[in-house]
């Protein structure tokens, strides 16, 4: 078996990438001309959500471990303001509106609690 990175063991991190699959199924169904806008956009920072947890867990200070932390939450934002958008221009259904809403909240909070606990050491 294959060795478990600290970051793959955050429940943090397996949210997010569920939030990156959810987020790649909507966006394909976006109109073709938004692919090199909301849709490129909404799938790259969802990544970076991801990504800048994972990255921060391979930094040697606590303080340096929040930036990224503080740096995921700015990218998750960024995904909220982007489905505001493509819910505004009925690109998002309702239901879906809904699912990443509360998938954004709850991973919000553990970035929060996350972030805090990193402060605290």
């Amino acid at each position: 078996m294959a060795y478990t990175f600290s970051f793959e063991k955050l429940n943090v991190w397996i949210d997010s990438k569920v939030l990156i699959k959810r987020i790649y199924l909507i966006t394909r169904t976006f109109p073709a001309d938004e692919r090199f806008g909301l849709t490129s956009q909404l799938r790259r920072a969802s990544i970076s959500v991801a990504s800048n947890i994972a990255e921060g867990t391979s930094r040697k200070t606590n303080k340096d471990k929040a930036r990224f932390t503080t740096i995921s939450f700015s990218s998750l934002m960024e995904v909220l303001n982007q489905i505001i958008i493509s819910k505004e221009l009925n690109f998002i259904e309702e239901n879906d509106y809904q699912i990443l809403r509360k998938d954004i909240e709850k991973i919000s909070n553990r970035l929060n609690a996350l972030r805090k606990s990193q402060l605290k050491c």
